[in-house]
């Protein structure tokens, strides 16, 4: 599948560009099936809230070698639906998968995402430039009440911003510092929720500046992310580097597979 010129230059104006359900409802299911099977799992590459220890975060879910390994999203990351459109993206041929993160913000108990850029940690991980772009897969249709994420369009514009260490939430986390967000916001168009139906797909720039606010409804809102890095930019060696669940060592490119991701066999 090929991103249409006018696609591709929203993805350039404004930082992120939608494609309203890529994926059907029985795709989306059988993803929904597997993380409900996945955050049963005692492994260190699955995060809980704080409070009540409910599953927050599920990574590396596209791998054979993991303990929240699946076969669906094993597909779905090589689909040309998702690995084609990366490959126009970012300008590169040889691709693979930094991680893949499945966020699971439930219904009342989901909590914020603060504003950052999500190249903000990768820069830290050691990879030198922002030539990444992540495909976000809606698995419920999200609402504002409901946690949505937000870009303020352009704002990858801006480049990489100094993040700072946020030590109010239980995992590794860089954020935009607030003075610098008080004057993005305040120079930027407003920011947009980003909702559409269960299988849309976004992807937007590793530089975009992006939250997401409590889930204050009765309805969970599961998103799955897979982020796309070029061979090339791999990450260099650095000083206590994060989980390889976080930041992948697997850099063998991807092969455009198949788009009929319910067909392949169960790993294991």
């Amino acid at each position: 599948m090929k991103l249409t010129a006018s696609q591709l230059e929203a993805y350039e104006r404004d930082g992120f560009v939608v494609l309203p359900e890529l994926f059907s409802e029985e795709e989306v299911e059988h993803m929904k099936s597997e993380l409900r099977r996945i955050q049963k799992i005692d492994t260190d590459h699955l995060v809980r809230e704080k409070t009540g220890g409910i599953a927050k975060t599920i990574y590396k879910v596209h791998e054979t070698e993991s303990p929240t390994a699946s076969a669906v999203f094993h597909s779905a990351v090589r689909s040309p639906r998702l690995l084609e459109p990366a490959q126009q993206l970012i300008d590169g041929p040889e691709l693979y998968v930094y991680h893949t993160k499945c966020n699971l913000k439930t219904a009342i108990d989901g909590s914020v995402w603060q504003w950052h850029q999500d190249f903000g940690t990768w820069h830290i991980d050691g990879v030198k430039e922002p030539q990444m772009t992540t495909a976000l897969v809606m698995l419920d249709e999200p609402t504002e009440m409901g946690g949505c994420l937000y870009f303020i369009p352009g704002s990858h514009k801006l480049g990489s911003l100094d993040p700072t260490f946020d030590e109010a939430t239980g995992y590794r986390f860089y954020v935009v510092p607030k003075p610098t967000m008080l004057d993005i916001l305040s120079s930027h168009p407003k920011a947009v929720p980003i909702i559409g139906r269960p299988g849309t797909v976004v992807f937007f720039d590793a530089n975009i500046v992006h939250s997401s606010g409590h889930n204050l409804s009765g309805d969970d809102r599961w998103q799955a992310y897979i982020v796309y890095n070029q061979v090339k930019n791999k990450p260099e060696q650095v000083e206590q580097p994060r989980p390889d669940y976080v930041r992948s060592t697997n850099f063998v490119p991807l092969e455009v597979g198949s788009d009929e991701i319910l067909d392949r066999v169960q790993i294991g």
